[in-house]
């Protein structure tokens, strides 16, 4: 098997390859079987990264999770380790088909942007352009009412932004390394070297990494992935695939040790070319001892063990696609696996530069930076210093002693990148924004899909007390303590819970109704019990503590979804007798906050009047207020209505005055979408706006962030008017918001409607001009308009911002093989998949250039690149079937 072996060219990220706008994608796939040469059909990819939050994929790519980023991106969007994400989320998900009509329009809108795309492909080239031109008609229609006014005059207007500060906090020279701490402070330094944090992972070593590399293949269907040692001491991975050169990857660090009790796991990062690292895809979990990946964006079935049943292209990470730092073009895991972690694209050098101080947890990490503090304590002149040069962490309320923990500890929203502790971190990330369309936890709180510990804020020991995360866990050794600080033997100590709830303890049997040295008496069993993270799947055991601490109800966890805590000892008895026996001991249990009973009825399509049932004013339980605005805007609201009740009206305003930036901001967003051109309702917006001083920034961005939101749903349907109306209300808040109108220009694009879009993408780069994805678009749009050769030349403007972009090479690839020049489409389509090995459309595209040159071999070997990735491609089997027919004739 192989051939030589080579060095894996640096890919740019398969998970976030741009996706088509339903024209341009119909257009590509209609006509994909048919270019040749003089053909002069446009069908050239809109390039939309994952934005916004992490990595994890969502519906809609555009404000999905970059992670990083869905992506994700909602990038997802898993490999492992043991408190990684996972890459994506299922496409179909039964408790969401019970949970969601069809008449639901946001979210459904993948369900109908595939039926679109079909019947756009079966109704003929003359009918689509018919409805191309309606389409167009109807959005400068829209465009036109928005620049005229509002209903009843001029619209109010809205006081602009604030100036943008620019942070002057710390930056990574301010770090000095945890060594720096333990002249001072020995015994914590000891605690933290033997905890999780401090072996959370680093360089490859014997005693680090769990699994042998001792040459033993990792065996798929198609490829050997062989991890060994070379003469040098190295790490490193060989990947071996029948007639391609053996590709070698280095490991250059080890994330996880797999210490995590409900399943640890182990990943491995190499470092490429454009000065990226990455995450690779081959990924060891320690309790069944086995190699596995994660395939939720290929064949969404979770984690799996590697077989030889299995495609390597069946791994989401493959080719290796997801970095370590936050960037908007990647799919990623942020900062969380690692110390002052960052990643910036520097254009002078036309590469990225990756900073990683440590992929420990460091002092550092929690703390923040540590140099002042360093230099006053070696100068003898911390007594006379006006503070300590660092944060004092025990002095730090219980919201924002959690922050320290939910900068890692939460799935969450990016606002900006570039974070680094001590910065303040609503400033970059958003907690509560992660439920504007989506739904990773249950209605109480639960982990639905694939979370961490922030479901924390909705125990009701962090409600309606003051609950942190310290207030359990040591935080130096990682130990367990009580309320009160004293050391407890173990996770599973009832003094976590009794120092609170004393009385408990007094007769615990009778509150258990279990021995006391049995399981049934220990708190965490009922209250905390450990659930597998669905997205993962079953076949891999990854279960985390329940942070939500709730009341067991076997009967509702059931309906719900949730494996119930009682079941996890009493498998033998059924959920109704569960239920009885539960009744019988305690009668009626506590109920639900009317917040999340709400939630729960909405979800069950049961609610009868929105605005009594989901929108809770006086409520203190910020979590369910989001995801209940959320549910009020997809399923009850729709874009400047003339008859949004009065009580929903009024609710919002008064959650309009919320103390928390993310219930406050999404009330806003949704009062401005559905009554937007309302004069009290602008009137009352604008007041909000000025109103906000300090804040301004921190609401605005989580405003903006909601709207997108909405309007890559509908421009993601094919509902192109309301995209645009939507999106134009995301500018009103801040109007030079380079994503926002990045987004605009790619809906005016779908919308066939050129001139606007070059308008907006030309906005959007004058704010920030290091955009190649934006260069991108506005080629795309200058194509619209016949300019052929001005787009040729901003594509390769694009390329001077970041040389490695794939996309840029792919549409130049277009722009030669309309022309005839198929020598010089072949090197740019070449270039393209060097850059993005997954880009799929790429591959194909280079096998009809090579046919053109009659290279038959190289094509037929680009077109089975092309359907290792995407078996979808419209023309790709017949070629493949043609090219095999007809090389086989001439070897005879």
């Amino acid at each position: 098997m192989g051939r030589a072996v080579s060095r894996l060219p640096f890919p740019v990220s398969r998970t976030h390859r741009p996706l088509t706008t339903p024209d341009a994608q119909a257009r590509a796939m209609a006509s994909s079987s048919s270019i040749h040469a003089g053909d002069t059909s446009r069908d050239g990819v809109i390039a939309c990264p994952h934005l916004g939050r992490c990595y994890r994929r969502r519906r809609f790519e555009a404000w999905g999770r970059t992670s990083g980023g869905c992506v994700v991106a909602r990038s997802s969007y898993p490999t492992s380790n043991d408190s990684r994400k996972p890459v994506g989320r299922k496409k179909k998900r039964e408790s969401k088909q019970k949970q969601r009509s069809a008449s639901r329009p946001v979210r459904d809108a993948r369900r109908e942007l595939a039926a679109e795309a079909v019947r756009v492909r079966s109704i003929g080239k003359p009918a689509f352009l018919i409805g191309l031109v309606i389409v167009a008609l109807l959005v400068v229609t829209a465009w036109a009412a928005l620049r005229s006014g509002r209903r009843g005059g001029a619209a109010v207007k809205f006081p602009p932004p604030l100036a943008l500060e620019v942070s002057d906090g710390p930056t990574i020279e301010d770090f000095v390394g945890s060594e720096a701490c333990v002249e001072c402070h020995e015994m914590q330094y000891n605690a933290w070297r033997q905890s999780t944090h401090g072996r959370a992972g680093g360089f490859p070593s014997q005693e680090l990494v769990l699994p042998r590399f001792e040459g033993r293949p990792i065996r798929f269907k198609d490829a050997v992935v062989i991890p060994s040692v070379n003469d040098a001491g190295d790490y490193q991975f060989t990947v071996v695939q029948d007639g391609r050169d053996a590709i070698v990857l280095p490991v250059a660090g080890v994330v996880g040790g797999g210490h995590m009790v409900g399943g640890g796991t182990q990943g491995f990062l190499s470092a490429f070319a454009d000065g990226t690292l990455r995450f690779l895809p081959f990924d060891f979990i320690r309790r069944e001892g086995v190699w596995f990946c994660n395939t939720n964006t290929r064949t969404d079935q979770g984690w799996v063990p590697i077989t030889e049943d299995m495609a390597l292209a069946d791994c989401a990470d493959w080719p290796p696609a997801r970095v370590f730092g936050t960037d908007e073009r990647f799919a990623n895991c942020q900062e969380c696996h690692g110390s002052q972690v960052s990643i910036r694209f520097d254009a002078d050098a036309g590469r990225y530069e990756t900073h990683v101080a440590s992929l420990a947890i460091n002092c550092e990490s929690c703390h923040g930076p540590a140099r002042q503090h360093v230099e006053w304590a070696q100068a003898g002149r911390l007594a006379s210093s006006p503070d300590l040069g660092v944060r004092a962490l025990g002095l730090l309320d219980e919201d924002a002693s959690l922050e320290v923990c939910f900068q890692c500890h939460a799935v969450k929203s990016v606002i900006q990148p570039g974070y680094l502790p001590g910065r303040r971190l609503q400033d970059h990330y958003s907690l509560l924004a992660e439920l504007v369309g989506d739904r990773p936890f249950y209605p109480d709180g639960r982990v639905r899909t694939f979370a961490y510990q922030m479901n924390h804020l909705a125990s009701d020991c962090y409600l309606s007390g003051t609950m942190n995360c310290v207030a359990c866990h040591e935080p130096h050794g990682q130990g367990y303590r009580d309320i009160y600080g004293r050391p407890l033997e173990g996770r599973f100590s009832n003094g976590q819970c009794t120092s609170c709830h004393a009385s408990k303890a007094d007769d615990l049997t009778a509150h258990t109704f279990h021995p006391p040295d049995s399981p049934g008496s220990q708190c965490v069993s009922c209250h905390m019990p450990y659930l597998q993270q669905k997205e993962v799947g079953d076949q891999l055991r990854y279960a985390r503590s329940d942070h939500t601490i709730p009341i067991p109800r076997p009967a509702f966890d059931t309906e719900l979804g949730v494996e119930n805590a009682c079941r996890g000892c009493h498998r033998d008895l059924s959920v109704a007798r569960l239920q009885e026996v539960t009744d019988s001991w305690y009668g009626e249990v506590k109920p639900h906050k009317d917040i999340v009973t709400g939630v729960y009825r909405a979800e069950r399509g049961e609610t009868t009047n929105p605005a009594q049932e989901l929108l809770h004013p006086e409520a203190t339980h910020p979590m369910a207020q989001v995801a209940a605005l959320d549910l009020l805007i997809e399923d009850h609201l729709r874009p400047d209505m003339p008859d949004l009740s009065r009580d929903i009206r009024t609710r919002l305003e008064q959650l309009a005055e919320n103390e928390n930036w993310d219930v406050r901001a999404v009330a806003l967003a949704a009062l401005h979408y559905a009554a937007g051109d309302d004069p009290a309702v602008r009137r009352f917006l604008a007041r909000r706006l000025e109103s906000l001083q300090e804040d301004d920034r921190v609401v605005r961005d989580r405003w903006v962030l909601t709207l997108g939101y909405y309007a890559d749903a509908f421009r993601q349907r094919g509902d192109l008017g309301r995209a645009i109306v939507v999106y134009h209300k995301a500018l009103e808040v801040l109007p030079e918001h380079a994503r926002i109108l990045r987004n605009l220009g790619i809906a005016h694009i779908a919308a066939g409607n050129p001139q606007a879009a070059v308008e907006f993408l030309d906005r959007s780069l004058a704010t920030d001009p290091q955009q190649p994805l934006a260069l991108v678009n506005l080629g795309l749009a200058l194509e619209q308009r016949g300019r052929d050769l001005e787009a040729a030349d901003v594509y390769r403007r694009a390329l001077a911002v970041n040389p490695t972009e794939p996309l840029a090479y792919f549409n130049l690839g277009n722009f030669h093989l309309r022309r005839n020049e198929f020598a010089e489409a072949v090197a740019q389509y070449r270039r393209a998949v060097t850059f993005d090995p997954g880009l799929a459309l790429a591959h194909y595209y280079l096998a009809r250039s090579l046919s053109q040159v009659g290279d038959f071999e190289g094509a037929l070997a680009s077109v089975r690149k092309a359907l290792e990735f995407d078996q979808t491609i419209a023309g790709a089997h017949d070629m493949l079937a043609e090219l095999e027919r007809a090389l086989e004739g001439r070897r005879e």
